[in-house]
């Protein structure tokens, strides 16, 4: 790399690190723990490439980022925030940062990352004028890898033409991203429209349709469900939009590409739909936001006029572990019971229990139909695993690791199933039994715990 850095942060193991690294990189750096001195040195003409947190002791270096703009045009500005919320990602697309990357941030990424700006030495455009208010906060919780390049995402499309297809399991909050991004785009102050079968049930559909959402949003609901005739219309009113040109999303549980190889889903629709394609993940996905839904659904409760409640550390481990099959929907909906029932204040374990006994235990395929192939399965999970990664890949050993996670529940499961018989179990896997005995030691497999499966 060859440039000058400005890197900004009240941290000083960050400042470090930082400058170390791109020091060793090639470049020269400037840290410092102060917005003022920061922007003394962007107004002085210094750094091609300036690094900043979002809550500094001296102010906040998001609000910081028109005044770079206006007194340096083209000045890649790369935003690292602890603040992990979907609403920095918004307002750091908004004030046209370069890029925005959440702590704790991966040093090779960012690495990469400054790089790419030093080397485009991209000329940055002015942000749109927006009109309207915004709302303090979005409806959308979550601090794990998982969602936070969800939020990343969602902030790149928001101001695109894009047609989007929002895929994911029921109630992990398809609709709501949809309708975020149509709140927080360019079309907010026009119609939202939700499209279900039932609306394209006779031909004059589509220009009901489109009479009632002008130049805003039309989502197209769990798209999977519709049936041959309503694809055609679909693809139609995609094609011929009119002149007020509103912009299509889409929704839905299941795997369009799947469905559309079986030949239920038309090839030519998916592709007008598949313009950015976000996967909201499920709830088992990212289990450390559990504790967090948790006080975000207490905390919205006790403001809407309800009882302070707070959870026991042992009923929120227990939520924890919980599988949740309905995802966030389910479990705000037991948050609300437990709000309801609770004796006290503190909502105990056996509380937490006597809810969590009432739900279904049983965790859904991935795609949300019951058909669906352990290999789309795996597929899905490699994809989104080497999504998080972004454009680094993995660390090496990938073969072995994915070749393990598949093992250890493949043996277990068939070891329980034989009541523990390893010569039973090897004859149902099709292996040696000195080759099960070893993966069972390098597994570490406690064999004597096996039990059978009624």
């Amino acid at each position: 790399m060859d440039g000058t850095v400005l890197v900004a942060d009240d941290d000083r193991t960050i400042r470090t690190v930082l400058t170390q690294a791109l020091t060793r990189a090639g470049c020269k750096v400037h840290a410092t723990s102060s917005l003022t001195t920061l922007m003394r040195w962007v107004g002085e003409g210094k750094g091609d490439v300036v690094i900043t947190d979002v809550a500094m002791p001296d102010g906040n270096g998001l609000e910081m980022l028109p005044k770079i703009s206006d007194d340096r045009p083209g000045l890649p500005v790369i935003v690292i925030s602890a603040q992990n919320t979907i609403m920095t990602a918004i307002q750091a697309a908004e004030a046209d940062a370069y890029d925005y990357l959440p702590k704790p941030f991966d040093l090779p990424d960012l690495m990469k990352r400054t790089a790419k700006a030093l080397s485009e030495k991209r000329t940055v455009s002015a942000s749109p004028t927006q009109d309207g208010e915004r709302p303090e906060e979005l409806p959308l919780v979550g601090r794990t890898p998982v969602m936070q390049q969800l939020y990343r995402v969602v902030a790149r499309v928001m101001n695109t033409d894009l047609p989007v297809l929002v895929s994911g399991e029921s109630g992990t909050g398809k609709s709501l991203i949809a309708k975020e991004i149509h709140d927080f785009s360019d079309r907010r102050n026009m119609p939202f429209v939700t499209v279900t079968k039932s609306d394209l049930s006779d031909i004059e559909g589509p220009a009901r349709i489109f009479a009632r959402a002008k130049s805003g949003t039309i989502l197209l609901d769990e798209v999977g469900d519709f049936d041959d005739e309503d694809q055609a219309r679909l693809v139609r009113m995609i094609d011929n939009p009119g002149d007020q040109a509103p912009r299509f999303m889409a929704t839905s549980q299941q795997d369009l590409m799947e469905l559309v190889e079986k030949g239920k889903v038309r090839q030519d629709l998916f592709y007008r739909l598949n313009g950015a394609a976000l996967h909201v993940p499920s709830l088992r996905e990212r289990v450390d936001d559990i504790p967090l839904l948790i006080e975000h659904f207490l905390g919205r409760s006790e403001r809407d006029g309800g009882p302070l409640r707070v959870f026991s550390a042992d009923a929120r481990e227990l939520f924890r572990a919980y599988s949740w099959p309905g995802n966030v929907r389910q479990l705000e909906n037991a948050v609300k019971r437990l709000i309801l029932t609770a004796r006290g204040e503190e909502i105990s374990r056996s509380e937490a229990e006597a809810v969590l006994g009432s739900q279904p235990e049983a965790v859904p395929l991935l795609g949300g139909g019951e058909s669906e192939k352990l290999s789309g399965a795996v597929e899905r999970h490699l994809r989104r695993y080497f999504d998080l990664h972004g454009n680094i890949l993995p660390p090496p050993g990938l073969y072995s690791r994915i070749l393990r996670e598949i093992e250890l529940p493949l043996i277990e499961i068939a070891l329980d199933a034989t009541g523990g018989n390893q010569a039973k179990c090897a004859d149902l896997l099709g292996i040696n039994r000195n080759t099960l005995r070893k993966k069972i030691t390098d597994l570490d497999i406690h064999v004597t715990r096996r039990r059978k499966l009624m």
